[in-house]
């Protein structure tokens, strides 16, 4: 792991920080081989539950480092894309945690993230177009996914940036903090996650991701196959027991 991603585990939760704050945290090789690495510790280790990606500084990610990419270096990874985690998001739940800019690749990673909290002085934006690039990490396709396609449209065509405000209007944001506070405020996040079973928290994810794609005559029985065995986990008898008993439950992961 390279210093330019830092990684800090506690409580179960794995905290990803981009760590180039000269360059507003611009995205190299570098960087996406480290987020990479991060997110397969992340799913590889039954110790950590939740992970929180966030940017050293006062910028959450201003995207592509631009100056690698005149030297034709680009920071994708073969079946991970852009930063190393646009095209395969962890099996685990992924937070952004944002201060100041997330433009262009850095609001496509924030894209690729479950849930996101952001300072109340961020600013988002796919400005792409500016520059005669598109935004193919992410921001032309989840995009539009998440907020209203006039809208989304919008952005791509002026790259114009929006405030924290009106992202979390649109969706984008699940929470505002007060500036300097993000990480604060998803890890808070991040712990009421921990708290919960740790095979229905995965599988609640899945089967919302997934089922995006089903049909109408595909989403019962697809649901009922992916859930069923979490009604006879352990933890399911232990959740109820915990419940009965006025305690909390100790998760087994199984």
């Amino acid at each position: 792991m390279s210093d330019e991603v830092l990684l800090h585990e506690a409580d179960g939760i794995l905290t990803i920080t981009i760590n180039r704050p000269a360059a507003k945290n611009a995205v190299n090789l570098a960087v996406a081989t480290g987020i990479a690495a991060a997110i397969d510790r992340l799913d590889a280790s039954p110790a950590l539950r939740v992970g929180i990606l966030t940017g050293a500084g006062s910028a959450f990610c201003s995207g592509m480092d631009l100056k690698a990419f005149l030297t034709g270096e680009m920071p994708m990874l073969p079946g991970r894309g852009f930063g190393g985690l646009v095209e395969a998001p962890p099996q685990k739940p992924l937070i952004a945690a944002i201060e100041g800019y997330a433009l262009a690749g850095g609001l496509e990673l924030m894209l690729a993230c479950d849930l996101a909290v952001a300072g109340d002085n961020a600013r988002f934006g796919i400005p792409e177009a500016k520059r005669g690039l598109v935004a193919a990490a992410g921001g032309l396709v989840r995009l539009p996914r998440m907020v209203p396609y006039r809208f989304a449209l919008e952005l791509a065509l002026t790259g114009e940036m929006i405030p924290a405000s009106r992202a979390y209007e649109l969706g984008l944001l699940n929470r505002i903090v007060p500036a300097g506070e993000a990480l604060e405020g998803a890890l808070a996040l991040a712990r009421s996650i921990v708290a919960n079973g740790p095979l229905a928290v995965a599988t609640s994810k899945r089967v919302m991701r997934d089922s995006a794609g089903w049909s109408d005559a595909e989403i019962w029985p697809k649901q009922n196959a992916a859930t069923a065995a979490i009604f006879d986990s352990e933890d399911a008898r232990e959740g109820a027991a915990a419940f009965a008993e006025k305690r909390a439950p100790v998760w087994k992961g199984r």
